[in-house]
């Protein structure tokens, strides 16, 4: 038949047609092999998979994309609905373009994920890799390197007495910002207050005093470094918080239709440059009215001064110091905002934090660290405001399978990006009675039905910060700040709702889960601002 052809060579007419009945076959089987995959439950990144059959219940999504459209402001709410709906609440499977996808919407699966070894590592994103993160604590792979920081962070970094230490510079952040509401709100027709914007450059603030030493007046216009700073920090967030589908569909990486490899590629520059230049500083300055390794000595500081296997690389330090101003930054402002929303909507609550408040401190005295493990009741109402708003919901950074692994009874292969739903956990009726209603009376021991739940990884219910090997190091340093930033807002005010401005609970998911319309409220005096620190 082939030495046919060739002594016969068909018409120009005949190989025409020949090449289209080519082209359509290999259209054809395209489409088949496209619809195939598609059909598997999960969609067609898990129909891809070469003599594995997905057995984990999950919707298909659209062909090629798969749930790449729902990954929107609201995902986590979108994808607890999904899993309900597929009766995949232990575990579901999506596709979000070529990436397969698992998602835990129960403790008892959250727990087997995030405290199994075969899950140590965390899918590195585009933005993430350009903005240096594959080398810090967040995002370094699994091995001695990453073993180091994580020792780095526990022994030095957040040590509680290092934490305690710092006691006095959060205290003055803490009166900086009681100051700027209240002038704020004196200038201000009605006397509501913009509180984002006091709680932002408090937090920026708080973890440049920590990690660089350093403190900024982010009013002043004419401060060059600090109006860089915010700006870089901004720009960090959006491209971090920024869902790129070029993660996820590899055919995009080339376009950049979103701009996020350009605009990373812009920032990084001046990124190591601000921090390299904050480096040289603390090197030159480092014997000079400071001791390296004393707990008051900033991260810099800290840094510098390890030794053999510990010191790390210029490079490295950049990496793990900007990594900590985007962790530290952003969840505090955030969180502490959702608690002075809920607490507007609910003053009866706020009248038992201003009573417990009046009990063990005093209208006089300024609260102090010291004083937080003697507030049951706002502790109570920082862990009902994670619970109800966590800031995380899809515990932001997602971690990945590096070997085949059994959970749920399920095969979940090697390179799948697993998630939990820490919204649908801390929603489910079947663990909270009356999840929608703000109640912190169900974390005061005393209480019917109350329990002192632990909220640092230890029980999955309510994890906000993550558990396991990759549990967030800088917990404990979050919430004391949070908390003391909480106690000094309502010892000093009585906070009511702006006519103007209703509070609107409506949340937008990007690095964090936001409020859509930042809270505005009246701050009414309760006892003198000249006793705050």
């Amino acid at each position: 038949m082939i030495s046919l052809y060739f002594l016969c060579p068909p018409s120009n007419a005949h190989h025409a047609s020949l090449i289209a009945i080519f082209h359509e076959f290999v259209v054809f089987y395209c489409l088949s092999t496209v619809l195939v995959c598609w059909l598997v439950p999960g969609g067609s990144a898990w129909g891809s998979l070469k003599g594995k059959r997905n057995s984990i219940p999950g919707p298909r999504g659209l062909p090629i994309l798969g749930s790449l459209l729902e990954m929107g402001g609201l995902a986590h709410r979108r994808l607890a609905q999904l899993a309900q709906t597929h009766g995949a609440l232990s575990l579901m499977s999506l596709s979000l373009g070529n990436t397969r996808v698992v998602i835990a919407s129960k403790p008892d699966t959250a727990h087997d994920i995030l405290c199994s070894s075969s899950f140590a590592n965390r899918p590195l994103k585009q933005s993430a890799q350009q903005l240096l993160f594959g080398r810090a604590i967040g995002f370094a792979p699994q091995g001695d390197y990453w073993r180091g920081l994580r020792r780095i962070a526990a022994n030095h970094l957040f040590a509680p007495k290092r934490i305690a230490a710092h006691g006095a510079s959060r205290q003055l952040e803490t009166a900086q910002v009681l100051a700027s509401i209240a002038k704020e709100s004196s200038l201000t027709p009605g006397g509501a207050v913009h509180i984002r914007s006091h709680l932002q450059r408090a937090s920026l603030n708080n973890i440049m005093s920590s990690v660089f030493g350093r403190r900024y007046n982010f009013e002043d216009t004419d401060c060059a470094e600090a109006l860089q700073l915010k700006e870089m920090v901004r720009e960090g967030f959006e491209l971090l918080g920024a869902f790129n589908w070029a993660d996820h569909l590899p055919a995009l990486e080339a376009i950049d239709p979103q701009n996020i490899h350009q605009r990373c590629a812009k920032l990084v520059p001046r990124v190591t440059a601000f921090v390299q230049n904050i480096i040289d500083d603390h090197r030159e300055r480092a014997a000079v009215n400071r001791s390296p390794g004393s707990d008051v000595s900033d991260f810099v500081d800290v840094l510098l001064s390890l030794q053999g296997g510990e010191k790390l690389s210029d490079a490295d330090a950049v990496a793990v110091l900007w990594e900590m101003i985007f962790r530290g930054t952003d969840t505090t402002a955030i969180l502490t905002e959702w608690i002075m929303a809920e607490l507007v909507l609910h003053p009866e609550i706020q009248a038992k934090v201003h009573a417990e408040l009046d009990t063990v401190v005093g209208k006089e005295k300024a609260v102090c660290d010291t004083d937080i493990a003697r507030l049951p009741y706002l502790q109570a109402v920082v862990k009902e405001t994670l619970r109800t708003h966590p800031p995380g919901p899809l515990l932001s950074w997602a971690r990945l399978s590096t070997e085949d692994v059994q959970i749920a009874g399920h095969l979940i292969p090697k390179g799948t990006t697993a998630m939990v739903n820490m919204w649908a956990i801390t929603h489910d009726p079947a663990l909270w009675p009356n999840p929608e209603e703000f109640c912190p009376e169900r974390f005061v021991a005393s209480e019917a039905g109350g329990a002192d739940i632990d909220v640092r990884g230890n029980d999955l219910r309510l994890a906000p910060f993550g558990a396991g090997r990759r549990v967030c190091p800088g917990r404990a340093l979050g919430m004391a700040t949070v908390q003391l930033w909480l106690a000094q807002l309502l010892h000093k005010f009585e906070w009511v709702a702006s006519t103007d401005h209703p509070v609107d609970l409506s949340e937008v998911l990007k690095l964090s889960c936001e409020m859509v319309h930042p809270l505005h409220a009246i701050p009414l005096p309760r006892t003198s601002l000249v006793n705050v620190i």
